[in-house]
């Protein structure tokens, strides 16, 4: 059984005891009153109002503490593991030393093809079955709650490298339950030594980054989080920003006209920090529009120190793009820079289609007729991507790291020789990242490709480099 099941158990006893003594106590004196007191009772009128308001009193009695028992229940009625608010009071008493975040990535999906009855089922198996995992390792004193529909938290009152593995084993011994497949994702933290909301919340940046990375990052101590973020906001704060250019090579020419640009934060008390440690909290804190004002602004600054024909391609969020303040400062910088527009090229990469399409189309459009050249990342890795480019004429696309790594693939040769035929025929400069050996880089020019990157290519070079190199 469940933690929360026993407290929850023993909150309903305590609240039937609560309802029942007073009520058994008053019927008592009324029958008292009624057949073994010497004066007998009439009934009259006002004898009858008092019977009837006792009755009323009781009753609504009973009834308001049922209300509140549902009202302040202690569990998830799906799951019977706790709720957000009961965990989150629990662990004010309970000694946690790890604290982890279980997510289903695939349960929207699961919802939309699966009856509601199905659903709460499968939620229910994977609480008890996460519990019994632990119980069989030893670790029987767990806190598991489910926070939104798709959230897992769990508290634990030990640091133990073996949570990491008791997590592992469930995922891979679950991945079917009830002949649905589920797709799990989590992360950890040891040492809490701040308020759990915080907590949860650097979880989820975690567990972002970790997405992002596509493998797993050791088990940082809650302090260590901490530190990172305040390094985070601190960096942005100062604009310490950590640029490398990654050289794009020009087939037809035979030289590097155009760099792409990698950025991490630097941090004086900090090592510095990657984009997958940062954006997910930069996004969170609300700072992304900051964020990517800063890198515009330091492009435009590197424009006039390098040569006319070097052009620049980094990445901006769609949420800046979209937003109609951001847009006014862009391109205000853009004029007050007096640069060549065209040597600026906006990288975007969305997993999803926009709701607003024509929308955000409309915007795209806007950074266009600036002269600013508008690139799709990892082109053909999503759905999201072909739907863009069916309403959207981009000036570049950059190929998914797939069709690189995996070309000596059939299917994926002829796939590629598809997309660059496509690209061709709609006039769209095509690029190959992640080029590591000869034998990529002469099938890839084969293929008709127009710019390639990787190190087989050439290596980043720093700010510094790069402007040695050009001034």
């Amino acid at each position: 059984m469940l933690q929360s099941e026993r407290q929850e158990r023993g909150r309903r006893f305590e609240l039937a005891l609560r309802a029942g003594i007073p009520v058994v106590l008053l019927i008592s004196l009324v029958l008292y009153a009624v057949f073994f007191h010497e004066k007998k009772v009439e009934l009259t009128l006002e004898n009858g109002i008092l019977f009837a308001s006792i009755v009323f009193i009781s009753v609504y009695f009973i009834y308001f503490l049922i209300n509140l028992s549902v009202n302040e229940t202690l569990v998830d009625m799906a799951t019977q593991g706790y709720n957000e608010k009961a965990f989150i009071a629990q662990m004010e008493a309970y000694k946690t030393r790890t604290i982890a975040l279980l997510v289903i990535r695939n349960l929207s999906t699961i919802s939309e093809n699966y009856s509601t009855d199905e659903v709460d089922v499968l939620l229910y198996s994977i609480v008890h079955k996460l519990h019994n995992e632990f119980k069989k390792a030893g670790f029987g004193n767990v806190l598991i709650a489910r926070r939104y529909g798709a959230e897992f938290l769990i508290a634990v009152d030990k640091k133990s490298e073996e949570i990491e593995h008791i997590f592992e084993n469930f995922i891979k011994q679950n991945c079917t339950i009830n002949n649905i497949e589920l797709d799990y994702a989590f992360s950890m933290i040891r040492d809490i030594d701040e308020d759990i909301e915080t907590t949860i919340l650097h979880l989820k940046d975690l567990l972002a980054a970790q997405t992002q990375k596509k493998e797993k990052i050791p088990v940082p101590d809650a302090k260590e989080v901490s530190q990172t973020e305040a390094a985070i906001i601190e960096a942005l704060k100062e604009k310490n920003l950590l640029l490398s250019f990654r050289p794009l090579l020009n087939v037809k020419t035979g030289k590097t006209d155009i760099y792409e640009v990698a950025v991490k934060l630097r941090s004086p008390s900090h090592k510095d920090i990657l984009p997958r440690e940062f954006l997910p909290i930069i996004n969170r804190l609300g700072l992304g529009r900051e964020y990517d004002l800063a890198i515009f602004t330091h492009i435009l600054s590197l424009l006039p120190l390098v040569n006319d024909s070097i052009s620049f391609s980094f990445n901006l969020s769609p949420f800046s793009l979209r937003n109609g303040d951001c847009q006014k400062k862009f391109f205000s910088f853009l004029e007050e820079a007096s640069a060549d527009p065209s040597r600026i090229i906006i990288e975007l990469y969305e997993r999803k289609t926009h709701h607003n399409l024509s929308g955000y189309l409309e915007t795209l459009q806007k950074f266009r007729t600036k002269g600013i050249r508008i690139a799709i990342d990892n082109f053909g890795s999503s759905n999201a991507s072909m739907e863009y480019m069916k309403h959207f004429h981009f000036d570049i696309v950059q190929f998914d790291r797939d069709y690189v790594s995996k070309l000596e693939d059939a299917n994926t040769h002829a796939m590629l020789s598809s997309l660059v035929s496509m690209s061709k025929s709609l006039n769209i400069t095509t690029v190959a990242k992640w080029v590591d050996s000869e034998a990529q880089k002469k099938e890839l020019i084969a293929l008709g490709i127009d710019y390639l990157q990787g190190f087989g290519i050439g290596k980043p070079v720093t700010e510094q480099q790069l402007i040695q190199i050009y001034n």
